[in-house]
């Protein structure tokens, strides 16, 4: 179901609900040209997710991109490889640092982890990996940027938008396997 929040025309930001094998998932995103642009994904155990956000506005109909970045979603969190067009990411609404973070991430292939030092050395700043981590902690594109996919360097978890064992769920759902101290096998690390 989706509302529209109250804007000016053309930037209006629509809230669209979806359920997922999650649970449910919601986009806020705005119609531009050339096409829709997300500003941000709320996953269920988001402190931000707040199920009354879109009570009283008025339905919407999804265009066809995000109709097909809902599809995505819902086929990736039933545990299929789904690459997706960050295109409809407004990445503009990050800071530079940010953006550069968010480009790294998504870089990271399925099945595979990297840390926030590995992640900091590539983008060429090796003592950035509290701030690579703070900007993954602000992602707002989880999922679509594979946040998840990020851990400290003795590879425990760090956080996630959607709380730990969401966190899990995905990496497993990628083949990534645990050691029974709950720490992630760094078998396949990426950068």
């Amino acid at each position: 179901m989706d509302r529209s929040l109250d804007s000016p025309p053309d930037t209006m930001p629509v809230v669209t609900g979806f359920a997922t094998a999650l649970g449910q998932v919601r986009l806020i995103w705005v119609r531009s040209r050339p096409g829709p642009r997300v500003q941000r994904i709320l996953l269920p155990g988001d402190p931000r997710f707040d199920a009354a956000m879109i009570e009283g506005m008025p339905p919407v109909e999804e265009p066809r991109e995000i109709r097909t970045l809902i599809a995505g979603i819902q086929s990736l969190l039933l545990g299929n490889d789904v690459r997706f067009d960050i295109g409809l990411l407004d990445l503009d609404r990050c800071p530079p640092f940010q953006q550069r973070v968010l480009l790294a991430e998504y870089g990271i292939p399925r099945g595979y982890v990297s840390t926030y030092g590995r992640i900091a050395r590539h983008l060429g700043n090796p003592s950035a990996s509290r701030a690579v981590g703070s900007a993954l902690a602000k992602n707002p594109f989880p999922l679509v940027i594979p946040c998840h996919r990020a851990l400290r360097s003795d590879g425990r978890m760090g956080g996630f938008q959607g709380g730990l064992e969401m966190k899990r769920r995905l990496l497993e759902m990628e083949g990534i396997r645990f050691r029974s101290d709950g720490r992630v096998l760094m078998e396949h690390v990426w950068y």
